[in-house]
């Protein structure tokens, strides 16, 4: 599976970039799979808190999102899952789960069974809210700050969201069919390949990196996101597969691209993505 940088045509636009997703590339596994669920474990049992959050409503939904992973996870990755019964045995990691009595809540377990974020949309009368969440890789957001807000609420951080994407993204929801699923890419630069950055870890501007060493003190996080309705409870499931590279391991033409894009960001947009502090050092390794 390609990984599809988000801004190859050198220009920067703010819109969705919705394509049409083939289900069999929904869900991600790479060569970091057991190293990733790992790090998942880990913050699921020190910060459960912060990285799992649910409403009630959810409940359901989540439901649904375990038995279609417990469907296609064995089917499409036989390597990596094996079904016996009611119970997903995940080679890599050697965890047998049973999948009517984990002791979880069903989108807990769910999470812990992929590299993906996963998030939970549902409707109302004011729109789609976000009810239930496992997102062990933030990028600088706090799931429990946005459990239950409406998607404007949820990308308020957004520049221009309001006024440029609030009404697209709305409609996009509305409209979505279980049967046509969706993908797109987002990105940012970041001075650490830390895959879990809460709002704490907020960026704190390095002096010494400049044009020299740029390649290798500073990440492009790249996030594939994927959207698809639930047949049943008609939620949206949302998913969030990071990856993180260091700048010096994109080509040429990918550095001549982003180098584009970066000049052409709004100011509020390059501190969203963490770029304001380095747009200098950026461009002068870049080009």
């Amino acid at each position: 599976m390609a990984l599809v940088l988000p801004f190859t045509d050198g220009r920067w636009r703010l819109k969705l970039g919705l394509a049409a997703l083939d289900l069999d590339e929904w869900l991600w596994p790479d060569g970091e799979f057991a190293a990733t669920l790992a790090r998942k474990r880990a913050l699921l049992t020190e910060r459960h808190g912060e990285v799992f959050a649910a409403l009630p409503e959810g409940e359901a939904a989540g439901r649904e999102v375990l038995a279609a992973f417990a469907d296609y996870l064995p089917q499409r990755f036989a390597d990596l899952y094996r079904r016996t019964g009611r119970s997903l045995v995940v080679v890599p990691t050697d965890e047998t789960w049973d999948l009517e009595e984990s002791g979880l809540a069903p989108l807990d377990l769910a999470g812990r069974l992929v590299q993906e974020d996963l998030c939970l949309m549902a409707p109302g009368e004011q729109g789609y809210r976000l009810v239930a969440g496992s997102v062990c890789f933030p990028s600088r957001w706090s799931l429990c700050e946005k459990l239950g807000l409406p998607l404007v609420g949820i990308h308020a951080p957004v520049p221009g969201y309001d006024v440029s994407l609030a009404g697209p993204v709305d409609r996009f929801f509305a409209r979505l069919r279980s049967d046509t699923p969706q993908w797109r890419a987002n990105w940012a630069v970041t001075d650490t390949p830390e895959l879990f950055l809460p709002p704490s870890t907020a960026a704190q501007p390095q002096a010494d990196i400049d044009g020299t060493n740029a390649g290798e003190r500073l990440w492009l996080r790249i996030e594939r996101q994927t959207l698809r309705r639930l047949s049943v409870t008609q939620c949206v499931l949302f998913t969030i597969r990071t990856i993180v590279l260091p700048l010096a391991a994109l080509d040429m033409e990918a550095r001549t691209a982003l180098a584009a894009v970066i000049t052409q960001l709004p100011e509020a947009t390059a501190r969203y993505k963490s770029i304001a502090p380095y747009r200098t050092a950026l461009l002068a390794y870049l080009r």
